[in-house]
């Protein structure tokens, strides 16, 4: 049977490993962070472990490892979650497209979780529909954003056995502890001052537990099971991983002991992260298990001071949100503030992102008028133009290549399009012989280059705008039909006794013969307009030309019954 070491030996174990990890010093020093060898990307990005900004130096030349915090699938995912992974989807694109870089991303889905094994108990259902159910729905949201889904997605039901085995090479290495209760716990201790890499680590935080701890700050690496709660069979008896734990194990099985990047939102620093780096490099015996850390600022309601978060219940779901923007337009909103910054949400803010969209969407299709020869200008000064190219360009790239500054990048590409709209004014005359196409040409080539490297696609913005458009047409074709029915209805009741002049038959009643040339007159104004309406007795049919979508309005009294 499998007993927890004696406190001594893993004392005496520590003692001869001393060069491995290292223990407690006074000044601190052991838990600088040192700048790692190997192929300079050319860009600059603050580092959450040395608090500034450093060369982002990967390991391999051209490949970045990533490793990104997924969800916890319990429930909708919301504009929070939204934001970090949109910001950081924006960073990974700028790393691939604008420096030539792989970036081989690995996402974990946490699967099992005392929020999610609460909301099963709530619907009755087992914890793992609840997780299937809302992981797929995760999945959805962040293609609809148009986010590129990582190289793979791990869930920590299927790991298991790789965190217990992950636990053990901590016991073996004298860095975790197990209580008589059947849990683990990491000791912060033996890692003397490397443990409070980030901001607020420090002190005696630490997260509740049974009564065998040996510090506050000792946090879980197995949890004993509790009644009606899912659990894995271990060494030291029932159980399931603690939270911290199954980021290291998943980031190790994938990229094993040496880490480019590890990403997630601010909020995760601490406790999560730091206790990520306190397990992995326990386990590998390293001193700098992840190079560099990225961090996303909260989203915050414009007016509070929370951050958006389910527990707050002041969150707008993704699939919400949707209805009424594009996810171009919540990227243009990210992008217009840096990914490191909180970020306020507001009608304000959205409008803010709509107006820029709409400013270079209005300079693109003004700028290939103008090439088609439909758009009349003064002689434009074409040198002038390829100067403020250039210096877009320039100045795009300098400002990504400064911790991703995204605000910037967009503002250098601004300045551009302001340039260009000047010289595209509209006259009356214009000399056709003194044209100058190929300079807007090429801006319109680098603003379609920039955007598909934001994430931005205004072509399939516009089609999704017009089926939009479509459906509202033919809401509005379908009531105006609608109505004109009961009014022909009406113009063509006829009199109940026979009109005078006629063979005896019933006539209609003069006086509404107007509603009739009235109805007669609408259809055919709206016919060139592609609304084709065909009456056939009291029962009229539309469709839209080029739709194939038809509707057919009936008599209503005949719809009745009557």
């Amino acid at each position: 049977m499998w007993r927890p070491p004696s406190r001594g030996a893993a004392l005496l174990r520590r003692a001869l490993r001393r060069g491995s990890v290292p223990s407690r010093s006074k000044g601190g020093s052991e838990r600088a962070w040192a700048t790692p060898s190997g192929f300079d990307t050319g860009v600059v990005t603050f580092n959450s472990l040395s608090k500034k900004k450093e060369p982002l130096i990967l390991a391999r030349e051209r490949v970045a490892t990533w490793y990104s915090c997924g969800p916890t699938v319990y429930d909708h995912a919301h504009l929070g979650h939204a934001c970090s992974y949109v910001r950081f989807d924006i960073l990974q694109r700028i790393l691939s497209r604008c420096f030539g870089v792989v970036v081989v991303h690995a996402m974990v889905i946490t699967d099992v979780d005392d929020k999610i094994i609460q909301r099963s108990w709530q619907e009755n259902v087992s914890p793992a529909v609840i997780s299937r159910m809302y992981e797929e729905e995760f999945k959805k949201d962040m293609l609809s954003l148009k986010v590129i889904p990582p190289v793979v997605y791990l869930r920590v039901t299927e790991n298991v056995h790789r965190i217990v085995a992950f636990i053990e090479g901590i016991i073996r290495n004298g860095n975790a502890y197990a209580t008589r209760e059947g849990d683990v716990y990491f000791d912060v201790q033996s890692i003397g001052d490397r443990y409070g890499w980030f901001t607020g680590a420090t002190g005696s935080h630490g997260e509740q537990g049974s009564s065998g701890k040996r510090d506050p700050r000792d946090f879980a690496l197995w949890k004993k099971a509790k009644p009606r709660e899912p659990y894995w069979e271990s060494p030291w008896g029932r159980g399931r991983p603690g939270w911290h734990i199954e980021c290291s194990t998943i980031a190790s099985h994938v990229f094993g002991n040496q880490l480019d990047i590890h990403s997630g939102g601010v909020d995760l620093a601490f406790p999560h992260h730091e206790n990520e780096v306190a397990q992995s490099e326990a386990y590998h015996q390293c001193r700098q298990w992840a190079n560099y850390f990225l961090h996303s600022g909260h989203l915050h309601l414009r007016g509070s001071a929370e951050k958006m978060s389910k527990s707050l219940k002041n969150y707008i779901t993704i699939k919400d949100f949707l209805q009424s923007h594009s996810a171009s337009e919540f990227r243009m909103f990210c992008l217009l503030t840096k990914y490191r910054s909180a970020i306020d949400y507001s009608d304000g803010s959205m409008s803010e992102a709509r107006a820029a969209l709409e400013t270079i969407r209005t300079f693109t299709e003004a700028a290939e008028a103008y090439m088609k020869g439909q758009l009349r200008c003064s002689p434009v000064q074409e040198g002038f133009l390829w100067e403020r190219l250039l210096e877009a360009k320039s100045g795009v790239l300098k400002a990504l290549a400064d911790d991703f500054d995204t605000p910037r990048a967009v503002g250098a590409l601004m300045n551009m399009i302001y340039h260009g709209n000047c010289q595209l004014q509209p006259v009356a005359v214009a000399d056709e012989a003194a044209r100058s196409p190929a300079v807007f040409g090429a801006m319109v080539t680098f603003i379609r280059e920039m955007l598909e490297v934001f994430g931005i696609d205004l072509l399939q913005d516009k089609e999704a705008d017009v089926f939009s458009r479509s459906g509202s047409l033919q809401a509005v074709v379908e009531q105006l039909t609608r109505f004109r029915s009961e009014v022909r209805e009406f113009a063509l009741t006829r009199q109940d006794g026979p009109s005078s002049g006629s063979s005896g038959k019933p006539g209609l009643y003069p006086d509404r013969a107007p509603l009739l040339k009235a109805c007669d007159a609408l259809r055919n104004e709206l016919a060139p307009l592609g609304v084709l309406i065909k009456d056939r007795g009291s029962t009229s049919t539309w469709e839209i030309k080029g739709d194939q979508r038809t509707s057919r309005v009936q008599d209503p009294d005949r719809d009745r019954g009557s």
